[in-house]
């Protein structure tokens, strides 16, 4: 790499810490806001292999990339899992290897995951009543799911974490649940602010509303804002003096959402995405058949980073070109 080349890497390094790595498209769930009649394959399925997956973090790491997370789709489908999380955890510079599941196959598997390099989870459960959680997501999994929970949190995982789509027909008993479940589990459940896709108009216009609502019943209940970490993610969390684990918030159209950005997402067909919702991205993957490519890849990635827009457009109704959020990775 050139002089120049060194130092955009470095404030690439300096700042964008996180990478977001799509695995899969393929989801075993048909939740109501993502895909609600299920995953149905638009193209022919070919989704990085694990060498080029671990070529890409290599890549990544080398410009100061700590955090890889894995996502989906759904990407516990994939029969490669544990070998992929072990290619990745060994990558030079790689300290943090984190995986969102929704949980289907969670009980049988995480110690394995773990084993292999995993050190940190995040279950996505949106709610903690069954017959809800089988309305959202298409299966009357709950029990399984929060027995996978309860696995995950007695192995040497750095932390464990639980995601929730906030929608309008599960606000304050919601809430109530929630915080009643983290009140001897120190566990974090972030709330995540619905969002606008290309496939999901009715669905958002129905259930959306602004993440202020959780926010402010927290506050007047007594739950304190905690400073974010150098490479964590977009959640604000929230602690109580009497409970053992937090609350947390994702808030995408909270103003200056966008401000903080740290993190990059690549998707399962190799393409980077500048931004969840916007639109196009750069290939990546002809550079991915061989170690031989790194240094070039590395290139085109830190000129990439001049078109990172500054914020999405959600605000004005824009989903940029992210039909759901399976497509990209969340």
């Amino acid at each position: 790499m050139t002089a120049a080349d060194l130092v955009a890497a470095y404030v690439f390094g300096q700042r964008f810490r996180y990478l977001r790595l799509s695995v899969t498209e393929v989801c075993n769930f048909r939740c109501t806001y993502c895909l609600p009649d299920g995953y149905r394959k638009s193209e022919t399925v070919n989704f990085l292999s694990v060498d080029e997956a671990a070529r890409l973090v290599s890549a990544f790491a080398g410009l100061g990339v700590g955090k890889v997370r894995l996502t989906g789709g759904e990407p516990t489908v994939r029969r490669d899992l544990t070998k992929l999380i072990s290619r990745i955890a060994i990558q030079p510079g790689i300290d943090k290897v984190a995986l969102t599941t929704n949980g289907w196959n969670l009980r049988r598997n995480v110690a394995e995951w773990s084993r292999a390099g995993l050190t940190h989870l995040n279950v996505s459960i949106d709610s903690l009543d069954r017959s809800v959680f089988a309305a959202i997501t298409g299966h009357d999994r709950l029990p399984d799911v929060l027995a996978g929970l309860d696995v995950a949190q007695d192995l040497p995982l750095k932390s464990v974490k639980v995601n929730a789509v906030l929608l309008r027909d599960c606000l304050e008993q919601g809430f109530l649940a929630w915080t009643e479940f983290v009140r001897q589990r120190s566990i974090s459940v972030r709330f995540i602010e619905l969002m606008r896709t290309g496939d999901n108009q009715a669905f958002f216009e129905r259930q959306h509303v602004s993440g202020s609502v959780l926010r402010d019943w927290l506050l007047a209940r007594g739950w304190v804002p905690v400073a974010r970490g150098a490479d964590d993610g977009p959640a604000v969390e929230f602690h109580h003096t009497g409970y053992a684990g937090r609350i947390g918030l994702i808030a995408p159209y909270a103003p200056g959402f966008c401000d903080g950005c740290n993190r990059l997402r690549v998707n399962a067909r190799g393409q980077l995405r500048l931004c969840l919702f916007g639109r196009g991205g750069r290939d990546l993957r002809d550079l991915l058949a061989s170690d031989d490519q790194k240094a070039e890849l590395q290139r085109r990635i830190v000129d990439a980073m001049q078109f990172k827009p500054s914020s999405h457009a959600l605000h004005v109704g824009d989903a940029g070109d992210t039909r759901n959020l399976a497509q990209t990775g969340g």
